[in-house]
């Protein structure tokens, strides 16, 4: 079976589906690798490496024409998106991220092409899903990289140092939500120093974020329905966000940082941070919005650009694992080849609906959509 792996086309992604590193074991498995010629010099990857491993360096239509492509972003521009339509022929089948939940009528065009497509950020969080996990590898480098921002954008440092020009005090800072990217911005700020603090509406986290040296902070605000039985957050009540702001605004009023991360899969996120409670910040704090792509955190919050109120930074940084496109082409890589490799069996790819990891991330096949959640939608 070949695979092709043409380079990423939407704006500001630097990573590339696979790396030289996975090219020989899809080898040994049976695949042949062709890559579309430049598709990983922007995450650090030349083309030479990737025919010293045994790919085949091609055209970015001879990519597109394989039997399974695989890609990082799907949910293309228009003009990109009519360019890989284009191309495609029924029963191929293109794996990747596609954002499907915004992005219907696209997925309803690629339907009527009769192409199979594989959203991996559906995938079920099941034990034997876990190597495949794409969200949880990006949000574990959006955490990191949310911090990294805030550090630079911050006018003290983080950590406290006891000087001869005077003790200097570790900048507080506050991480609201514990999933993945949450902890991992936990674990950054606590490396560089800082005084960490986090909230997250489901109780069962509070021992993860002790474990990595931060503050629980508690609300008291009922929260038995805040998770999914998938364990993902779920949306909750105007009137639960209501209090939840209210009782955030005391903590905000006291730190340094703050790192957003809340969001419910499919859904606008929840406003968490009013432009009233970031007046009442100290002048030089720094807000970091990871949701901003999903309509942010912060009331003030834009997408995409830096926003500064009563000396307050607000920053809505967008696709933050394409800035570290090394190690974030290397964790997806690694994700989707598992996935590939459950798919593919003996040259075939096993469509079987009865396997929770097909049935939940097929989008379509066979000229319509077959997601349950998306066919309804």
């Amino acid at each position: 079976m070949i695979v092709g792996i043409p380079r990423e086309v939407f704006p500001g992604e630097r990573r590339v589906s696979l790396i030289p590193a996975q090219v020989g074991p899809l080898a040994k498995a049976g695949f042949g690798i062709r890559v579309e010629s430049g598709a990983g010099t922007l995450a650090g990857f030349a083309d030479r490496e990737y025919a010293d491993k045994g790919a085949q360096i091609v055209s970015r239509s001879e990519s597109l024409a394989a039997e399974v492509v695989l890609g990082v972003r799907w949910d293309l521009p228009e003009d990109a998106a009519s360019e890989a339509l284009a191309a495609c022929r029924p029963g191929r089948i293109i794996i990747g991220m596609w954002d499907p939940w915004n992005h219907r009528d696209m997925i309803q065009r690629w339907a009527e092409k009769g192409a199979v497509l594989f959203a991996l950020e559906l995938l079920p969080r099941i034990t034997r899903a876990q190597s495949m996990d794409v969200l949880s590898s990006m949000a574990t480098l959006a955490g990191y990289r949310a911090v990294i921002l805030a550090a630079v954008s911050l006018p003290r440092i983080f950590p406290m140092l006891m000087t001869a020009a005077g003790t200097l005090t570790p900048a507080k800072v506050f991480v609201i939500g514990a999933g993945v990217a949450g902890l991992q911005a936990i674990a950054t700020a606590r490396r560089l120093g800082a005084a960490v603090s986090a909230y997250d509406v489901r109780p069962a986290v509070k021992e993860q974020v002790q474990s990595l040296g931060a503050k629980f902070v508690e609300l008291e605000l009922e929260t038995a329905a805040a998770e999914d039985k998938g364990g993902y957050a779920k949306e909750l009540g105007e009137e639960f966000y209501r209090k939840q702001r209210e009782m955030m605004a005391r903590v905000l009023t006291q730190s340094d940082v703050v790192i957003s991360t809340a969001s419910v899969p499919g859904k606008r996120a929840p406003l968490l941070i009013t432009a009233e409670m970031v007046r009442g910040m100290q002048p030089g704090s720094v807000i970091v919005d990871l949701a901003a792509e999903r309509g942010g955190n912060c009331e003030l919050t834009k997408a995409g650009e830096t926003v500064v109120e009563n000396g307050v930074t607000v920053l809505g940084p967008v696709n933050l694992p394409a800035e570290v496109p090394y190690h974030g082409s290397q964790m997806y890589s690694k994700n989707i080849t598992t996935f590939l490799q459950h798919l593919v069996k003996n040259g075939a790819a096993q469509l079987d609906a009865d396997d929770q990891i097909i049935r939940e991330t097929m989008l379509c096949r066979d000229g319509r959509i077959v997601h349950p959640g998306l066919a309804g939608a």
